[in-house]
């Protein structure tokens, strides 16, 4: 797209006028909890030397310990000049730091940041100097069950499919420097019957100077480099919601949809003017595609769409939940592509702005799945509550993300299937993000245990394709009303909640691991790639018999750690040729 900048951080809202703030950081652990006490942001007491943005655990930071330190401190000096900073607001972002971020700039408390999966951002101008300026940051983290964690293991050593606990900066930290009066975000959903776009546009502009003084928003549409249309709207308060054609009346031009493998994306430009000057720009793009739920089918663009997504933990071996770089994200989305697969559930994690670009570049539908929390409890809900909105509203843009998961396997809410308060928790949550978002299919709670849900998702890690399909062909009535438990602990819906008519798919399956002494994999390993193929083939088919389900997610992509049930193993190798997983998945 034209707003691509390669390695910015944040490629649906793009601004020229930054600085990448990642690389060499002084580091240290403060396992007493001194260092506000002693007051390390005035004077740092230099221990490591830390690769930002790779936390201590991993190999790629410089440290590579893995023993828990719940506090942690960076510190690094930035030299800028007066033209840098003066008349302009100096933006400080992390895209993410897990969990809790207090920030100092030159000895000055700027704010803090509860979290570890979303962006933040905090104003720093007022406290910056010509020359040279000092950043220090806290960051405290836990083994807390009450925080949302994902597969970050919450004891003290790995067990199965949970890992290294990741601590601190972890993505990727920059400065912005912007107007003093800027956009701050723009919502943009396509209303594809009125060729239209609805732009929600929010801004700093202070509320008095709309009496003062005449405020413009100009975009400038175009795709494959031809202008479709130019236009300018008068803005008169900070949330302005604005329609505007795609084209103009006197351009000629068929819509073109976003569609797997045909992935059409348009290119905006924002432009915003106070009275006839412009006070700020910011480069962009949209992708024209509708998904929606229609009985128990899934359409993209009024086209029933049969899922094969993969399942993508987003951990890598010397860098864990860190991309190493902008490569390596883009390589694993070509291996999905490679493997016959048309979409990806990213598990657990939300990901590096930058794999949302290329998935929206390259064709490749993305179920956005937040980090869950293993406690029902006051703080988990507010803790959870707090960043799903964060990371829904973060990410909407994207035409790639599909679907939200918040909830998966009934984690943060153990006792769902009988426990009142967390089935209205999983329903409020449900009817959140269809308030911030009514374009996307919610999946409140995937694998089981189902409340209010757009899709029903089923998890099976059956290895044996007979019983597979003997527990499914036939029985759709006992799956579908909890009356058969399809394993041994969990039935589909929760007490009190039955199937109405939606899509069904089976979310997860597969973890067919090769036999090793050291790994752990889902039920009886194999002996080697031909076993691995043989599986493989024999369950996934088994899956596409099945009438009544419209898709399927295998577990999973890669290796990770101890959990060997990987089509490629932690190096991104392939155990086997990846045609003959194609072949399969495209019968």
């Amino acid at each position: 797209m034209k707003c691509y900048l390669k390695d910015y951080p944040r490629p649906q809202f793009v601004r020229n006028s930054w600085e990448n703030l990642n690389g060499k950081w002084n580091f240290l652990f403060d396992d007493e909890n001194k260092g506000e006490i002693e007051k390390y942001y005035l004077e740092f007491p230099k221990k490591y030397i830390i690769n930002v943005p790779f936390t201590y655990e991993t190999e790629q930071s410089g440290i590579n310990e893995q023993d828990i330190h719940y506090i942690v401190w960076y510190n690094r000096k930035i030299y800028l000049s007066k033209n840098d900073i003066e008349n302009k607001n100096t933006i400080l972002h992390f895209e993410g730091s897990d969990y809790i971020t207090k920030v100092w700039i030159n000895g000055n408390y700027i704010g803090k940041n509860i979290g570890g999966y979303s962006r933040f951002s905090f104003d720093i101008g007022e406290y910056l100097i010509d020359g040279e300026n000092d950043i220090t940051v806290k960051i405290e983290d836990s083994l807390s069950k009450d925080q949302p964690r994902g597969k970050q293991r919450y004891k003290k050593e790995s067990f199965k499919c949970w890992y290294v606990q990741t601590t601190g900066i972890w993505k990727t930290v920059w400065l912005e420097f912007v107007s003093k009066e800027c956009i701050e975000n723009i919502k943009i959903t396509p209303i594809i019957d009125e060729k239209k776009i609805r732009l929600d546009i929010v801004t700093n502009i202070d509320e008095k100077e709309f009496e003062n003084k005449d405020y413009y928003i100009e975009t400038e549409i175009s795709f494959n480099g031809e202008i479709l249309n130019i236009s300018k709207s008068k803005i008169e308060k900070n949330n302005e919601t604005i329609k505007i054609n795609i084209c103009s009346e006197n351009i000629i031009h068929k819509l073109q949809k976003w569609e797997i493998g045909n992935p059409n994306l348009y290119d905006i430009i924002y432009k915003l003017y106070c009275n006839h000057e412009i006070i700020d720009v910011v480069n962009s793009y949209f992708g024209l595609r509708d998904i929606s739920v229609k009985g128990n089918k899934i359409y993209l663009n009024e086209k029933e769409l049969y899922l094969k997504l993969i399942l993508d933990q987003g951990y890598w071996k010397t860098t864990h939940l860190t991309p190493l770089n902008e490569e390596v994200l883009i390589k694993d989305i070509d291996a999905i592509l490679k493997l016959g697969y048309n979409g990806v559930r990213k598990h657990q994690k939300i990901e590096d702005e930058r794999f949302l670009y290329w998935c929206d570049v390259k064709g490749l539908l993305v179920w956005s799945e937040m980090a869950n929390c293993y406690n029902f409890s006051d703080i988990s809900l507010q803790n959870f509550t707090n960043e799903w909105i964060r990371v829904v509203k973060q990410n909407y843009n994207h035409p790639s993300i599909m679907a939200w998961v918040p909830i998966n396997e009934s984690w943060g809410v153990p006792n769902i299937k009988n426990e009142i308060n967390e089935q209205n928790f999983a329903n409020s949550i449900y009817y959140i993000t269809k308030s911030l978002d009514n374009t996307r299919p919610v999946i409140s709670n995937d694998g089981w245990e189902h409340t209010i849900s757009d899709i029903i998702t089923i998890h099976d890690y059956e290895q044996d394709y007979k019983i597979l399909l003997e527990k499914y062909i036939d029985r759709k009535e006992e799956i579908l009303n909890s009356l058969l438990a399809f394993n041994s602990k969990h039935c589909l819906f929760s007490n009190g909640y039955k199937y109405s008519g939606q899509p069904i798919i089976m979310s997860e399956y597969g973890g067919i691991a090769i036999n090793s002494k050291n790994g752990w994999g889902y039920g009886k390993m194999v002996r080697d790639s031909e076993e691995l193929i043989e599986r493989f083939s024999n369950l996934t088919k088994a899956i596409k018999s099945i009438p009544y389900i419209t898709g399927y997610c295998y577990t999973q992509l890669t290796d990770v750690q101890q959990e060997i049930n990987g089509l490629l193993d932690e190096n991104r190798n392939f155990k086997i040729e990846y045609n003959k997983i194609k072949e399969i998945n495209d019968m």
